[in-house]
């Protein structure tokens, strides 16, 4: 399957709420890294967590641009809608751009992760001040929790120790 073409049935299959064509679309142990609802894997786990999107949302609409990929990495450009169906704005327009990230194998997706302003969305869920800062202070810490940062940290503090024994006061 060409890579556009697994984009299209991605968004279509989130738009309408079709869990089994979505989960199709990974491998068996594929993962769905969700910016709001976190890592899920297993087909099983990512059809459950796509119907989350719809007990929450309708009218969703998931456009992707710029696509890039290889045999066994794709990148592409998206923005994102829905409808809230949450108490705090149901009926208003939710709308955020991203970056998509999926790992591929054999035409399937075997890993899928984003990054886009959460921020962003929460504000137009109309969450009050205190809910964004807890809900985004929770990312932070899982984030800041992850092998890469952790990784690029470790880094950091060895050459900020090797540049201070460099120092003459």
């Amino acid at each position: 399957m060409e890579f556009d073409d697994l984009l299209e049935r991605f968004a279509s299959a989130a738009a309408t709420g079709d869990t089994a064509g979505f989960a199709a679309l990974f491998t068996v142990d594929g993962c769905y890294d969700d910016g709001f609802f976190g890592l899920h894997r297993g087909r099983a786990a990512i059809a459950a967590m796509l119907a989350r999107f719809h007990v929450g949302g309708e009218r969703f609409r998931w456009q992707f641009f710029e696509p890039l990929a290889t045999e066994r990495l794709g990148y592409a450009r998206y923005c994102f809608s829905y409808r809230s169906k949450e108490k705090e704005s149901a009926g208003a327009l939710v709308v955020f751009e991203g970056m998509a990230r999926l790992q591929l194998r054999d035409s399937l997706i075997a890993g899928y992760a984003e990054v886009f302003d959460r921020g962003m969305a929460f504000v137009q869920l109309g969450y009050d001040a205190p809910r964004v800062h807890k809900l985004l202070g929770r990312y932070v810490q899982a984030w800041r929790a992850g092998d890469a940062v952790r990784e690029h940290l470790r880094w950091r503090e060895e050459q900020e120790a090797r540049a201070s024994g460099f120092r003459s006061d």
